[in-house]
């Protein structure tokens, strides 16, 4: 599973970067939808960081 939930986060990060890079070369994006995007993408970045973290911890103790 923490593997499967890596692989989530480098996909999330990812299209975090483009999202980013998007806004920063076309003037023309609206700018509140453009930034409410990347913020709702860094939410679910932490939340599955949270998830692989705590899978993690419970892979250890097992």
């Amino acid at each position: 599973m923490p593997n499967k939930l890596n692989t989530l986060l480098e996909r999330l990060k990812a299209h975090q970067r483009t999202l980013i890079l998007a806004m920063a070369e076309h003037d023309g994006l609206p700018a509140g939808s453009a930034i409410r995007s990347v913020a709702e993408l860094e939410n679910v970045l932490v939340a599955v960081e949270a998830v692989a973290a705590e899978e993690a911890d419970r892979a250890r103790r097992q």
